[in-house]
Formats: structure tokens, sequence, C-alpha cells
């Protein structure tokens, strides 16, 4: 078992079992797991960010219609099967913040795109793993608030990797 699948099955655990888990009660009683892309090592990175020099607040606006802000940081550079691209890095009073959204939205994976948290591991680089992208709380239901991705990052490539769309049965 790797890391990544033993992640995956405790993250099936708390969707059924924990209170604080995205879906309803109902939900959780038809609950038979979350959809997930294989493990694929070429999605995962070892980064700079390029920091901006002005790191000026913006509001991203939610699901609900609310308003969120973030700090824009800096980007991140990386290539997805010979082509070259960037996402922006949004930092929070919890970390980082990588909201995306690929050429699957809306097919494979959540329409308003996933999420991933990364952070700084070796010689001032960032692991960004895509298998660990998810989706935000609001593609199981419309109770939460969430984010939306912001234009400029959205991505002209397939991310085939990390959590797909979700399919109540």
């Amino acid at each position: 078992m790797s890391e990544i699948s033993d992640f995956r099955k405790m993250k099936d655990t708390f969707f059924v079992e924990d209170a604080q888990s995205p879906l309803t009660e109902e939900q959780k009683a038809e609950f038979n797991g979350l959809h997930y892309f294989p493990e694929d090592r070429k999605y995962r990175f070892y980064l700079k960010i390029e920091e901006f020099l002005q790191k000026e607040m913006v509001n991203i606006n939610t699901s609900t219609g609310d308003v969120r802000t973030y700090q824009r940081f800096g980007k991140i550079h990386f290539q997805i099967d010979g082509k070259d691209v960037s996402l922006t890095v949004y930092k929070t009073d919890f970390g980082f913040f990588l909201p995306f959204v690929d050429v699957l939205a809306g097919k494979q994976t959540y329409p308003a795109g996933r999420y991933l948290e990364i952070e700084q591991s070796k010689e001032g680089k960032y692991l960004v793993d895509f298998n660990m992208a998810y989706n935000p709380s609001c593609a199981y239901n419309d109770r939460w608030s969430c984010p939306i991705t912001p234009a400029e990052n959205r991505l002209p490539v397939a991310i085939k990797a990390g959590e797909m769309i979700y399919e109540a049965h």
C-alpha cells in the first residue's frame, strides 16, 4: 500500500463516520467511496514558487455568492505532457492554497475545479502532488460554500491525477 492509497481509504472512512464529513446523512447511507485517477508519479513535482513582488490581497467568489480574501503569493511553473503551464499559489492563514481547473472539468473532474495544499519540502522547494488533488466540499452538496477557481488557474491540459467527479449512488 502506498501513502496515497492509505490516505484515500482514510478519507472514505472520514466521509462515512465523521461528524465533519461534507456528506449529508442520506448521502452517507449510500456512499460507496470516492473515485480517483490511478496514482501517477508524473504528476508529482518539487517546485520553487516564483514569489510576486507585490503580494496583493484578492477577493475570490464562492459557490454561494460569498467572497473570501486570499493573498496572491506567487506562481509555480511545470510541464504536463510536454506543455509548459503555470498556476498561481494563494496564501491563507493555514498555508498555501492551489485551486485549479483542467480540461477534464465537467467530464471526469469537478466542473468548478479541484484544490491542492502544498507544503515546503526541501531546499526551498514545495511538493506539488496532484495525486492529492481533491474536490471542494460543495462538490458533494450545496450546503457548503467553496471558493471558485480563478480564471488564472484554468489549465489547457489534463491533470489525470487525484479525485474524480463525485457521483452519488
